[in-house]
């Protein structure tokens, strides 16, 4: 049974039908329709999944996808947003990373760690977010206690020096009530807490500087040796160890109370949430729900003859990736994680190799291949208009920043994807991504010039394009380089 913040994570997949996830990457991404669905009916399947009855549950297996299709036509770009729209653990790992068991590099247990820590850094932000109200509470009380320390402590005066209780001293306000002068300056002393909170949280304080004691990251220069980079993992779990068990030593910083409020909100963060049980939750919801993203797949895919070379290890990272897809248990810092219904969705362009060239037993374990197609003139068009994170619309809001007005008319899009569409059909056909090259070249000359008080109104015209762009487009030598 899984537990109750796991049941609220499936909850979130509840609402989201197959429709509805595949409308929500219509918002960013052209076309696809066959790739979308393939997505969409995965990603519904986890949640469906855990509504089967408990006796056949744990049988029904992930069914993992391929994305086959050329570069720049949304492969990654559909990984990406399924991430931001799952919520579940998810990490994009790229295939061509990993070595065979034995060679210098990265084993393939590696992206199953990095999801477990996705997962953690996940859960432990949400517990953040839950208590986030009651840690500013505090931090805002240190500050104050740092700002004004109480009447107690205060340095206590010397025995021989008379003090208010042994004189006797009183105070009589306007009303005539008498009080003791102690009570007096804890009085004052609080109206004066107040009236700084209130200046504290109206930010007027921020550049004050306060004394606070932090605890120096890392372990020293031998620590770092040992943790230093491209060090396997087994080498990462032993430094850890060794700083957990150091001594932690403390050191006084003198910082500005806007800095001191982060560093004093981290620690409080550390006092109120509970990382075991951040951490039995995430492992939990890696088991259930996680995702990972495996691009570049065809990079290890090669012809059986091939032997030897620096594509040795090719064929042994798929034999190494295959009990990972099939599940199995994966040792990580965090404990054992169970890989057998982890959703892989691979990804590559094989444009050399072929899916085929996979060996059969990874071919079996993603068996629903999708062929993505290329894109053409009239999707480019779509792109530069349609979704939300439109080129157009992005290069608008730069040329916004500099107090100028950036207007694409009709002819003028479809001038650029016509341009665009020809260069990747004389040349190496790099999809969408070619319109950043078109278009950073067509408007090269605008941002360098910005900003400029006399150019309020920028037009993007088919004959502003044409102007820019029709000399490099027929010089095969200048397009080969610019283009």
């Amino acid at each position: 049974m899984s537990s109750p913040r796991t049941q609220q994570a499936l909850a979130k997949l509840a609402d989201l039908t197959p429709r509805q996830i595949v409308a929500e990457l219509d918002r960013y991404i052209v076309g696809q329709a066959d790739a979308k669905k393939a997505v969409a009916i995965a990603l519904r399947n986890r949640w469906r999944r855990q509504q089967a009855p408990e006796s056949i549950r744990d049988e029904i297996s992930p069914n993992n996808i391929i994305l086959i299709g050329p570069t720049g036509v949304g492969k990654t770009e559909i990984a990406r947003r399924l991430a931001k729209l799952t919520g579940a653990p998810f990490i994009k790992v790229e295939a061509s990373k990993f070595t065979e068991v034995g060679y210098v590099g990265r084993d393939v247990e590696g992206m199953i760690r990095d999801l477990v820590d996705s997962a953690i850094e996940m859960v432990r932000q949400e517990r953040e977010s839950e208590v986030e109200d009651l840690a500013n509470e505090r931090v805002d009380e240190r500050i104050l206690d740092l700002l004004l320390p109480s009447p107690a402590d205060t340095p206590a005066p010397a025995a021989n020096e008379p003090t208010s209780e042994t004189t006797g001293v009183f105070v009589v306000s306007a009303t005539g009530d008498v009080k003791h002068e102690g009570d007096a300056a804890t009085d004052r002393h609080k109206r004066t807490r107040e009236k700084l909170k209130a200046l504290l949280l109206d930010g007027q304080l921020d550049a004050r500087e306060v004394e606070i004691e932090v605890v120096p990251g890392g372990g020293g220069p031998m620590i770092d040796m040992f943790a230093s980079q491209g060090a396997p993992e087994s080498m990462e779990n032993f430094t850890q160890m060794i700083r957990d068990m150091m001594p932690q030593r403390k050191k006084k910083r003198t910082v500005k109370v806007s800095e001191a409020r982060r560093i004093l909100l981290e620690q409080e963060f550390e006092k109120l949430v509970d990382m075991e049980d951040v951490t039995a939750d995430a492992l939990e919801r890696v088991e259930t729900l996680g995702i990972v993203f495996l691009d570049e797949i065809d990079k290890i895919a090669g012809e059986k003859s091939q032997m030897g070379g620096p594509d040795v290890s090719r064929e042994g990272v798929q034999r190494d990736l295959l009990p990972i897809v099939e599940g199995s248990n994966v040792q990580t810092k965090y404990g054992m994680v169970k890989t057998d219904h982890i959703l892989f969705v691979a990804a590559g362009a094989f444009h050399v190799s072929k899916p085929s060239d996979l060996i059969p037993e990874l071919q079996g374990r993603f068996p629903i291949r999708v062929e993505l197609k290329s894109l053409t003139e009239a999707d480019f068009v779509r792109i530069m208009t349609e979704p939300e994170n439109a080129l157009t619309k992005q290069y608008a809001a730069l040329v916004a920043a500099d107090g100028a007005t950036l207007e694409f008319t009709q002819d003028g899009i479809e001038e650029i994807a016509k341009i665009a569409a020809t260069v990747n059909s004389r040349m190496e056909n790099i999809g969408a991504r070619r319109l950043h090259t078109v278009m950073t070249t067509q408007l090269e000359d605008t941002l360098f010039d910005l900003p400029d008080p006399s150019v309020k109104t920028i037009v993007v015209n088919a004959e502003a394009v044409r102007e820019k762009l029709k000399a490099i487009v027929e010089d095969e030598d200048l397009r080969k380089y610019i283009l």
